[in-house]
């Protein structure tokens, strides 16, 4: 139920941010550690370059200085509508499970209301990729986690059956992932 066009946009968007204020940071940080000319394998790095904009139960956007007002726009419109959706597969897995409708939501609600954000990720090109990964293996701590990924650039990867199974990017998808908590 998410426009293509919102989709596209927050995409530009999100790039033209990297590219403006966060891509000359990530080559700083990159050259003050040295990691452009490691030599072995580095395991306890994650090859990413982040910002998070929290939601609910407050908003942290107003305090995020580099974010111009087009993208903050864009980010609320996209947040709700990931909410909404996010809502609808917590109502779809209550009555899958036998629960009361509104049952999983009412369990997140923390005394202050939902924790709800979007983390941002960039994963710049890396000049040693067969030393450095782009994140460590790991699980995601939440309840339920939607992940807009970039079309053109895999690497998402689920663990199943102790195998690591590559997911493709799919243009205009979101992927669900259930997370620790929910599980």
């Amino acid at each position: 139920g998410i426009s293509h066009e919102l989709m596209d946009t927050v995409e530009r968007l999100t790039k033209e941010h990297y590219r403006k204020c966060m891509e000359q940071r990530f080559k700083e940080m990159v050259a003050s550690k040295g990691l452009d000319v490691v030599q072995s394998e580095i395991k306890d790095l994650d090859w990413e370059s982040t910002f998070f904009l929290r939601h609910l139960p407050v908003s942290n956007m107003s305090e995020i200085p580099d974010l111009d007002d087009d993208y903050r726009k864009i980010m609320k419109k996209f947040a709700a509508e990931l909410e909404k959706l996010a809502e609808h597969l917590l109502d779809l897995l209550c009555e899958n499970l036998g629960l009361e409708k509104g049952y999983i939501k009412s369990v997140f609600y923390g005394s202050k209301g939902p924790n709800f954000g979007t983390k941002v990720s960039n994963y710049p090109p890396c000049p040693k990729p067969d030393l450095i990964k782009g994140l460590r293996a790991h699980t995601d701590a939440g309840g339920i986690i939607l992940l807009f990924q970039d079309d053109k650039v895999s690497g998402l990867q689920l663990l199943k059956d102790d195998q690591w199974i590559d997911v493709p990017p799919m243009r205009h998808s979101i992927v669900i992932n259930l997370g620790d908590q929910l599980e």
